[in-house]
């Protein structure tokens, strides 16, 4: 094959890839907010499809259920943390990259969800749905691996042979969720971005006893 033609056949590939990502994340999104808004016990697949103008088939080839539809939005927000922080200036702390590159997808100054007591309540009760536990764990454990995988490159170690880049990768996840949840259930609404920075301070700092 002539460079030309593999050129052509591998940008072809890539933008196949990059509409299966975007049909991926707009199926994922409108189940996460069909089920915000109106409870998860009444909000069908064929429902999710429409709301994301794809057919029922469609949605089968990529979910195969409303829980997993759910969670893949966990796991694409984690790798767009990892091209984020690989993207971040070398020169740069490990953690502020990290805090830097979490904001960025946790809590853009962009973000255009709704915050209200109604929002605030609907992403709860979705997150307490025992039908999609199992599959954020799933998601959460695949994106632990890829932000592990940047981490190691960022750090110059390798992500199978040592511990760091794994434990690194498990304490942003688990702080990122901490934070998710504080945010979520305090009395008076704080922004997820200033819980986020306090979090990620505290991580860097090693976790001092208050």
């Amino acid at each position: 094959m002539a460079p030309a033609d593999e050129a052509r056949t591998a940008g072809q590939s890539g933008l196949r890839e990059r509409k299966k990502r975007e049909t991926r994340v707009a199926l994922s999104q409108a189940a996460i907010r069909l089920c915000v808004l109106h409870g998860w016990a009444d909000v069908t697949i064929d429902q999710i499809a429409a709301e994301a103008n794809v057919s029922v088939r469609t949605f089968r080839n990529y979910f195969a259920s409303k829980a997993e539809a759910i969670a893949a939005s966990h796991l694409e927000r984690m790798l767009r943390v990892a091209d984020d922080l690989l993207a971040r200036p070398a020169a740069e702390p490990l953690w502020d990259a990290l805090l830097h590159a979490v904001l960025g997808q946790f809590a853009p100054p962009d973000n255009s969800a709704p915050h209200n007591a109604r929002w605030r309540e609907g992403v709860r009760l979705m997150l307490a749905e025992p039908a999609l536990a199992g599959e954020i764990v799933k998601a959460n454990a695949a994106a632990q691996q890829e932000l592990a995988e940047a981490i190691a490159r960022r750090t110059g170690t390798d992500a199978e042979r040592d511990v760091h880049p794994k434990l690194v990768a498990a304490v942003v996840a688990a702080g990122s969720g901490v934070a998710v949840e504080h945010s979520l259930r305090a009395d008076e609404p704080e922004p997820l971005g200033s819980v986020l920075t306090r979090v990620f301070e505290q991580l860097a700092a090693g976790l001092p006893v208050p």
